[in-house]
This record gives C-alpha cells, structure tokens and sequence, in this order.
C-alpha cells in the first residue's frame, strides 16, 4: 500500500501574500509548504474542542411564554430596557 492510498487531495484559494508567507515560514523551517500546512492543521484538530457549545434553538420553544396579550414595546422603551455601551 504506498503512502498516498490513504490520502485525499484537496484545494483552496489562499490569497497572494499568504501563500508568499507559507512558502518564506517553510524555508526558514527547513520543511516544505505542505508540511508546514499539514502541520498547522493537525494542532487546529487537537487544540478544538471536543464538543461545540451548545447553540440557541428558537424553533421549538419561545424565549418568552405566550400570554395572549400583545407585547407593546416602543423604541424608546426597549433603548429604557437595554443598557448599550
């Protein structure tokens, strides 16, 4: 089974001046660009985390109760509510 057989090829666009860079922290590694990337990659898997926050899901419950009055709310008043920065 030679090296590649367990591989995949993949391409992206990376712009100009960081391709340039990539190719400049390679040499003065003294490994190659691919490596260099491979390399980078592989601590962006490891440092991740093992599982993703858990996200907002709005689609089976309200953030607020129904009350079957309507919530009247001006600018003003939710500007009262908030404080901003």
């Amino acid at each position: 089974m030679s090296p590649k057989a367990d591989t995949v090829r993949t391409s992206l666009d990376v712009p100009r001046s960081l391709h340039r860079q990539v190719h400049e922290a390679a040499a003065r590694k003294g490994c190659s660009a691919r490596q260099l990337i491979l390399a980078a990659i592989e601590t962006a898997v490891r440092e991740a985390p093992a599982k993703p926050g858990k996200r907002l899901d709005l689609r089976n419950r309200p953030l607020l109760p129904r009350t079957g009055k309507p919530i009247d709310l001006s600018n003003d008043r939710i500007y009262d509510l908030i404080q901003f920065p």
